[in-house]
């Protein structure tokens, strides 16, 4: 009786922890790292390695439990990657670093702001998506990505970041003309102050009147291209100098560094939802695709969503393979079982002792948190032939053992 009910417990427990145990396709080997990212952009490569670099590495040297410390410097932007000890938590990692980079701060350049990259690691890109919309230009679908979808997308649970690529981000570009500059005398610093100054509002108070109180204020940010255009930079006798007396002002895209096409059909626009640090990629991803079909009616009219990478298809092809293995193997040992033990009950034993090992395993797993990827279930189909071996010399053994008891 004392077996029978440790054997359903242990049933149920393993089949609960198989509902439990996180499902992907690769199991995640990558290093247990901190990123951060500066961007200061327009400097070269070592501007950025002597006065951005340099100064975060060696302040970050300090902090315990560190492998190593690497760093890349690139045109406008720097990587600093803190590469941890395997058994240490990432969130304890993350604010370690981000304690020594408040310290940092004041080492960098003015403006120049550090950020730490997302809490997911390489193998956090699950799902890719493209926008469809041959009536829209690239800048216009890059704002839709930047300031309706990626929003949607970030508050799924387990979603770390939504990475938007391709496209044009837009931005108000002043183009000056350098002899009308110099024709009004007018220092480029000035120009700068007076645009930055202008897009700006102001509070004024409360106004009260018949016992009412109106809020006063000054709107002045900039919202058309005409706000820049009139903006007085000076006064020449009575008469203003606008921005538009001295260069002319345009809506443009910014700088890019590459461009992303699908299929060589041109340029596309979508976006890379990066799953958080030990998270389930079968669920999140399940998730995603339920937000997203929400997002879909809200989009505007012609614009479609894309998958063009969905790892969820690879998990359920990986767990179908190895469920397949699995149970073939089962059966081909409980047919041999029966060929040569000659004995129902015997062969039982058996297949019963190989199934409650498998669901052993799944609640080490889950103990362990070690996901079902292809290298863990290819482990538990490949144990499946060694576990007969035991089980049929213990049978033979108590049959023999039982049957001289008879005799």
């Amino acid at each position: 009786m004392v077996v029978l009910l440790v054997a359903a417990a242990v049933t149920v427990y393993g089949f609960y922890s198989v509902s439990r145990t996180k499902v992907d396709a690769i199991p995640d080997l990558s290093e247990n790292q901190v990123i951060i990212y500066t961007e200061w952009m327009g400097r070269s490569p070592q501007v950025l390695e002597d006065q951005v670099t340099y100064p975060l590495v060696s302040n970050l040297q300090g902090i315990p439990r560190i492998k190593n410390i690497r760093a890349n410097s690139m045109f406008g932007m720097s990587f600093v990657f803190v590469v941890f000890e395997d058994n240490v938590d990432i969130y304890w990692a993350r604010t370690r670093v981000l304690e020594r980079l408040n310290y940092a701060q004041r080492l960098l350049p003015q403006g120049v702001v550090p950020t730490l990259g997302p809490d997911g690691t390489g193998l956090g890109h699950i799902y890719w998506y493209t926008l469809d919309a041959p009536s829209y230009d690239l800048g216009e679908l890059r704002a839709l990505q930047d300031w309706y979808i990626k929003f949607a997308l970030q508050t799924v649970p387990g979603v770390s970041e939504v990475a938007s690529f391709g496209g044009f981000q837009k931005q108000y570009q002043i183009v000056i003309n350098p002899i009308k500059l110099n024709y009004f005398n007018i220092p480029l610093r000035d120009v700068l102050q007076q645009v930055k100054a202008n897009n700006n509002s102001v509070g004024g108070g409360k106004f009260e009147m018949g016992g009412r109180g109106y809020i006063i204020k000054g709107v002045g940010y900039i919202t058309h291209i005409k706000d820049i255009e009139e903006i007085a930079l000076k006064t020449q006798g009575t008469i203003p100098i606008q921005v538009k007396d001295i260069a002319t002002v345009q809506m443009g895209g910014d700088l890019r560094l590459g461009i992303v096409e699908e299929n060589g059909e041109g340029e596309k626009v979508g976006g890379i939802v990066v799953m958080r640090y030990g998270e389930n990629a079968k669920e999140v991803i399940d998730l995603v695709k339920e937000r997203l079909k929400s997002v879909e009616a809200g989009l505007p009219p012609g614009v479609k969503l894309k998958v063009a990478y969905d790892r969820s298809d690879l998990i359920e092809a990986t767990i179908a393979t190895l469920k397949e293995a699995v149970l073939e193997e089962i059966i081909v040992v409980s047919v041999v079982l029966f060929i040569f033990l000659l004995h129902v009950r015997s062969a039982l034993i058996v297949v019963i002792t190989i199934v409650m090992s498998v669901l052993i395993s799944f609640i080490m797993m889950n103990w362990f948190n070690v996901s079902s990827n292809i290298m863990s279930l290819a482990g538990v189909a490949l144990a499946v032939g060694d576990l007969v071996d035991a089980g049929i010399v213990m049978v033979e053994n108590s049959l023999k053992a039982i049957s001289e008891g008879e005799g």
